[in-house]
């Protein structure tokens, strides 16, 4: 656990220095017995301002999480099929349901396999799916609200 603690800090560390997706991270010890950490890790997104992925250290997995939209207000079954859809070519993480019904990308690893590497592909697998995936599921969830964003030069 102290190897996994300290790979996330000096991870987090390098890539705030390093001035690319990455604009925030906090750290927060967990205190009500069901983690050991939490970091909770903004992305500057292309279809979102922000996408904020947490990382809970637990006793033997990292399990990370974003929250990718809200409920779908319509087309329920439709952006429901979508998502499950793309479930199927995604690595290590998938949509599901969260508090709600707010849709999640979720997953976890074990702690031991904790390494550079893997933040890279958590935090990048985040913000790519959630930039690659979000202007559709919105526009089908929210068809009378959602407006795509231009593209950024």
């Amino acid at each position: 656990m102290a190897a996994a603690v300290a790979c996330v800090n000096a991870w987090t560390a390098r890539e705030l220095a390093a001035d690319g997706l990455l604009v925030a991270a906090e750290r927060q010890e967990v205190t009500d017995r069901t983690a050991s950490f939490r970091w909770y890790l903004r992305f500057r997104g292309e279809e979102k301002d922000f996408i904020t992925v947490w990382l809970t250290l637990r006793q033997r997995t990292l399990h990370h999480e974003a929250q990718f939209m809200p409920a779908p207000e319509e087309n329920v079954a439709d952006v429901f099929t979508y998502l499950l859809r793309c479930n199927a070519a995604f690595y290590g993480m998938w949509f599901a349901l969260g508090p709600e019904d707010a849709v999640y990308l979720v997953g976890r690893v074990p702690a031991r396999l904790i390494d550079d590497d893997e933040l890279d592909r958590i935090a990048g697998s985040s913000v790519l799916y959630t930039d690659d995936h979000f202007p559709t599921a919105m526009a089908l969830a929210h068809p009378s609200t959602y407006r795509r964003r231009p593209r950024r030069s």
